[in-house]
């Protein structure tokens, strides 16, 4: 486990714990009035923005902002399987190989 390791795992990690972030705050939503004072709302909220911008950038006009999250995480998801395939054809995904 060298470098290589980490340029894979250190993206990946990032992408998972935006997606699993996106979800939260999907879930969130449902509890929560979208200008409450919880911290922790707010956290996710301040985390997802930036991915949500970016998704909304790309969305039609018409689409609800709860709609924009689900399609962050699909689009992350996507990201994250294209992320594996270009590590693995490049040779620095981790192997199951000891």
């Amino acid at each position: 486990m060298g470098t290589s390791f980490w340029l894979y795992a250190l993206p990946n990690y990032a992408m998972a714990a935006l997606m699993y972030s996106l979800l939260a705050r999907y879930v969130l939503a449902f509890f929560m009035a979208p200008d409450t004072g919880n911290y922790i709302y707010r956290f996710f909220v301040r985390i997802t923005d930036p991915v949500a911008a970016a998704v909304r950038f790309v969305s039609p006009a018409t689409v609800p902002a709860q709609v924009i999250l689900l399609f962050g995480i699909v689009w992350l998801l996507i990201l994250r399987f294209a992320f594996f395939l270009a590590m693995t054809g490049a040779g620095l995904a981790p192997t199951l190989e000891g």
